[in-house]
């Protein structure tokens, strides 16, 4: 069974970081690009980033640029998001989600999601 699954998701205060991952079992994470995606109560899906099958071609949301980084390890079949400087406009359910080889900003490019785990930025 093909399975992407989150971790990391907690409350933190504004200027904290969290690291997410996504954890990928069932099949084999080299083959795909993972995108991070974001929903805020009321709002769309929208991308965050994303990083190609390879990890030579990452992706970023003007909103998350110079705050955020998305890596793999392959070898873990994992992905990471780290999130520094965190804003309560941050605050969302992030999802992970795989599709093969190369990055798209479409949520429905992607084949594969995770449950979502939640981020809450707040004082």
């Amino acid at each position: 069974q093909l399975q992407l699954v989150e971790s990391g998701g907690g409350l933190v205060q504004p200027g904290g970081s969290l690291r997410l991952s996504c954890a990928a079992s069932g099949f084999i994470l080299d083959y795909y690009a993972i995108g991070w995606f974001r929903q805020a109560p009321g709002k769309e899906r929208e991308g965050v980033s994303c990083i190609s099958n390879s990890g030579g071609s990452t992706n970023y949301a003007d909103s998350v640029k110079g705050r955020f980084t998305i890596s793999r390890d392959n070898a873990k079949n994992t992905v990471y998001l780290q999130m520094n400087s965190l804003k309560p406009e941050d605050t969302a359910v992030y999802y992970c989600a795989g599709r093969n080889y190369y990055c798209s900003g479409r949520p429905g490019a992607y084949d594969y999601w995770g449950q979502g785990t939640q981020v809450t930025v707040s004082s």
